[in-house]
């Protein structure tokens, strides 16, 4: 098993080759297609229906953004995990979804990236549907782990082999420290995925937002004590930053 770590838009983009095919462990952003077709046929000098698997680990622009569009392309499997209905559903998901696109604009302008078309489908039809610790198909090497908190369909892909650990948004790498992500919207599933992960005693931990690390008990301990005790969501900062204004204090 080769790992491959591309460059994606606003994130680290981690692709598995294997001889029988390849696996992208994240959907990526509509940005990222091209970029990643061409590394396949350009790089590892292989077609691109050679892609069989476009793993998808939650809903937000930089992780599901580019699965269907690359399905198209390639005709690869998408597949995620076994959470019922849609991350973004009624209203409040539509509202979700055009922020979580705009906060994905706002952090390509803070690494200084040009503006780029990330919009997607709120929508995921998946062609499977993984339990917690099932086998990928066609890469049973590796496992699904449910590592929830982030949103209610977080998954992690853990490498048997090599004993690596891919975790999505687990946490952020932000100036050598680790932080939880934002947002978190399920606090105790949080503080309890990090928990497997520190168990888990991976020997690496792949990032979308860091690259590939390894972290000390200490850094585990930091995260545990920075994840937030309420849940910190979009709605709750426009309240919190509202109350600031209107000198009011919020509820929780």
């Amino acid at each position: 098993m080769k790992l491959h770590r591309l460059e994606g838009y606003i994130q680290d983009i981690w692709l598995v080759e294997e001889p029988h095919g390849l696996m992208l462990l994240d959907g990526a952003s509509r940005a990222d297609v091209q970029n990643i077709c061409r590394f396949i046929s350009e790089q590892l000098k292989r077609p691109l229906h050679h892609l069989k698997v476009i793993m998808v680990t939650h809903m937000h622009p930089d992780h599901a953004g580019g699965a269907r569009a690359l399905k198209q392309i390639t005709k690869a499997q998408i597949i995620t995990g076994n959470v019922p209905g849609q991350w973004y559903s009624g209203l409040d998901g539509w509202l979700m979804h055009l922020t979580d696109i705009l906060l994905a604009h706002w952090v390509a302008g803070r690494m200084k990236k040009s503006r780029r078309l990330i919009w997607y489908s709120p929508w995921m039809k998946a062609d499977r549907y993984l339990n917690d610790e099932d086998q990928i198909p066609e890469f049973e090497d590796w496992r699904v782990l449910f590592t929830q908190g982030h949103t209610d369909r977080d998954i992690s892909l853990w490498h048997q082999p090599s004993h690596k650990v891919y975790v999505a948004d687990l946490m952020v790498k932000v100036k050598a420290r680790f932080i939880p992500p934002y947002p978190v919207f399920y606090p105790n599933r949080y503080k309890a995925s990090l928990n497997r992960i520190r168990q888990l005693a991976p020997d690496s931990i792949l990032l979308a937002h860091g690259a590939e690390v390894q972290l000390t008990e200490a850094d585990f301990d930091y995260l545990q004590q920075k994840a937030p005790a309420i849940p910190a969501t979009h709605w709750r900062s426009v309240k919190s930053k509202l109350a600031q204004v209107l000198g009011l204090k919020t509820s929780h």
